[in-house]
């Protein structure tokens, strides 16, 4: 489910931040983790790029930290934006 929610995210505010680009979904799964990457490369803000409490991407990174994962969001060096999340399969040290 968090994973889901990471690239439902990013996905949402691509089309609020980058109207008209392109988004690349990639998902990495391994006995040990799942990975997922979502980019674009440009675009440009929509109507809707003003509206939000701006706390999409802490709420990710939380919910990603709370089971042990890791979770990046930023531009890229050639234009556009990332958001990675890594998700151990394994318990964390919070899970009863």
């Amino acid at each position: 489910m968090t994973a889901y929610r990471v690239i439902q995210e990013a996905l949402t505010n691509m089309l609020k931040h980058a109207v008209g680009a392109r988004a690349e979904i990639r998902v990495a799964y391994g006995p040990d983790g799942l990975r997922v990457d979502v980019a674009h490369g440009g675009g440009r803000p929509g109507p809707a790029a003003g509206t939000g409490g701006g706390r999409g991407l802490l709420g990710l990174r939380e919910r990603v930290t709370v089971h042990g994962g890791t979770f990046r969001a930023g531009p890229r060096p050639t234009g556009g934006y990332r958001v990675t999340a890594s998700i151990p399969l394994t318990s964390s040290p919070e899970d009863p």
